[in-house]
């Protein structure tokens, strides 16, 4: 079971988030909390917190959009609450999901050796809210958002990657921990290595980056790299696997090595470009800042 919570003015900004891609996304990002155990979810409840200004068509788009994740993913819509807010529109969803218990993969199994795997690309949402945010800060009539449709549609209609977990039960390979990436790479692979008692090394150059969020960051004088490591919100997952399964991890579309678990007096380090050694920080997405 997992529950997640949406705030207007603190998780999204309804001045260029529709509604029913917020419906959309506030579904999804559960599923991919039971998909980051390893599991299947199958039921959500929703709950909102709906001020005055909010019409019954404006709620309805909401719905839409939570329907049809529900309607992609199999998963049933049972039941929630609904009650007045005073403060702008509030989201929380709970989905229960199921797995067999062998299957079911926690934070804390990383071993020593064991590979280090992300799935997708990393810091992309991130830039998708950059281009967002500098659009609308502009005022701009016309926003440009010309050639960046993919930024976009990774931050405001992020996808649960079922796919991923679907290649790798084909290929036989069961991870020995799993999150999905929802506050940014370094913030999670630390918790993995909290949670497992163990260090980790990752490498820059093997950090997947997409064209377009490169681009995007060069133009807005940004790190690309720092996006990737603290911009959060991709809902990609991040795993540990043995390395004995490192044969079968390569025919896996889209799934990247990045790194390996260390002794956990390592620490937790990023290797550059050069060689240069970088302790990992958490800087992405804090729920109290």
């Amino acid at each position: 079971m997992t529950t997640d919570m949406l705030l207007e003015g603190v998780h999204f900004n309804l001045e260029y988030v529709p509604l029913k891609h917020l419906g959309y996304k506030a579904a999804v990002v559960n599923f991919s909390d039971i998909y980051a155990m390893n599991g299947t979810p199958t039921q959500i409840t929703v709950s909102l917190g709906i001020s005055k200004r909010f019409s019954v068509e404006d709620i309805e788009a909401l719905y839409a959009g939570i329907r049809l994740a529900c309607e992609r993913y199999n998963v049933d819509l049972v039941g929630g609450d609904t009650c007045a807010s005073m403060t702008g529109l509030t989201i929380s969803i709970t989905c229960l999901g199921t797995a067999a218990a062998k299957d079911i993969v926690y934070r804390n199994g990383a071993k020593l050796n064991d590979l280090i795997c992300v799935s997708g690309n990393l810091g992309t949402a991130y830039m998708g809210l950059q281009l967002l945010e500098r659009e609308r800060l502009a005022n701009a009539e016309q926003p440009d958002f010309a050639g960046k449709e993919y930024l976009l549609e990774r931050q405001l209609k992020p996808e649960a990657r079922r796919d991923i977990l679907e290649s790798l039960r084909k290929a036989g390979v069961k991870p020995t921990a799993m999150m999905d990436i929802s506050d940014g790479l370094s913030s999670e692979l630390m918790h993995i290595c909290s949670q497992s008692k163990v260090g980790c090394c990752i490498y820059e150059d093997k950090l997947p980056i997409d064209y377009e969020a490169a681009a995007l960051a060069e133009e807005m004088n940004l790190n690309i790299v720092t996006c990737a490591l603290n911009g959060g919100e991709d809902y990609e997952l991040l795993f540990t696997c043995s390395l004995d399964d490192y044969e079968k991890l390569i025919p896996v579309d889209d799934l990247y090595i990045i790194g390996h678990i260390t002794k956990p007096e390592y620490g937790c380090n990023l290797i550059g470009r050069n060689g240069e050694e970088l302790p990992l920080k958490a800087q992405g997405w804090n729920a109290f800042d």
